[in-house]
């Protein structure tokens, strides 16, 4: 018997929303990112993207685990020599907290051009509102990211 493999013109992308107030960051991140590679359907391949859009709405409301906020860096290089620059991740979440849902993800995905592709159907919104109403997104529950108090 021959193994399977999906063509693509038989792959359909479907549009998910997730509502990250009060999900600790990477409980939801690895399910976004399993998600988006497309390891929830039966058809995976792992050198086609098979996955689906991901729309994350309130990234400023996401929870880390106690402390963890101040003690984790965040570290970018501006391409210049010596222009490491590092920052908490707790600064991130006050300036860019979509940018901190971004980058956690993006660590969580290939490292290539399948990666990067996958990455344009993320799309993270820091407060309630989204401008894809349109594609009728389905709600993606992820009860076990609940931030416990």
């Amino acid at each position: 018997m021959r193994t399977y493999s999906p063509k693509v013109s038989e792959i359909t992308h479907e549009w998910y929303i997730v509502d990250a107030e009060g999900l600790t960051l990477g409980r939801m991140a690895t399910e976004v990112a399993r998600v988006l590679r497309g390891k929830h359907k039966p058809t995976f391949s792992p050198h086609i993207d098979t996955g689906d859009h991901v729309i994350i709405i309130n990234a400023s409301k996401v929870a880390l685990s106690p402390g963890k906020a101040e003690k984790k860096m965040v570290y970018r290089h501006t391409g210049y020599p010596g222009g490491i620059r590092s920052d908490t991740y707790a600064t991130l979440l006050d300036k860019k907290p979509e940018e901190a849902v971004r980058r956690t993800i993006r660590g969580m995905i290939p490292k290539n051009r399948l990666g990067r592709q996958m990455m344009t159907k993320l799309k993270v919104y820091p407060g309630p509102t989204h401008p894809h109403s349109a594609q009728k997104p389905q709600v993606l529950n992820i009860p076990d990211a609940r931030a416990r108090s």
